[in-house]
């Protein structure tokens, strides 16, 4: 199981396909995960992004990915953020809390806007 295992929703009112074209663009990636460096994995239409997270400015790999499901009258963001030490050693319970603490705060952020 990974250090960090961020496993989060948001509903937004849009249709899916506006919320993919949005999370499709490349140039905000870097804006909204500024601390991660993404490699796209699979893009996966109205459905949404998987990314391998090559590093994060603390040394973390794994993966992310935002899929999207149609609800009622818009789409929830489900948002997937898994992450371990890049350097292979076990991240402290302190350190892997802080971080998905972090990255959950930075998920709602960027879905709220």
């Amino acid at each position: 199981m990974p250090a960090v295992d961020i496993v989060d929703s948001t509903w937004i009112c849009a249709r899916p396909s506006t919320v993919a074209a949005v999370v499709a663009e490349p140039a905000k990636w870097r804006r909204w995960w500024p601390d991660l460096e993404l490699t796209l994995d699979e893009w996966r239409g109205d459905k949404g992004v998987r990314w391998t997270v090559r590093r994060s400015a603390a040394g973390e790999v794994g993966s992310m990915e935002v899929w999207l499901e149609q609800a009622f009258d818009g789409v929830v963001a489900h948002y997937f953020l898994r992450l371990d030490a890049g350097d292979g050693r076990p991240m402290t319970q302190r350190r892997s809390a802080r971080t998905a603490h972090r990255h959950r705060r930075r998920m709602k952020q960027v879905f709220w806007a």
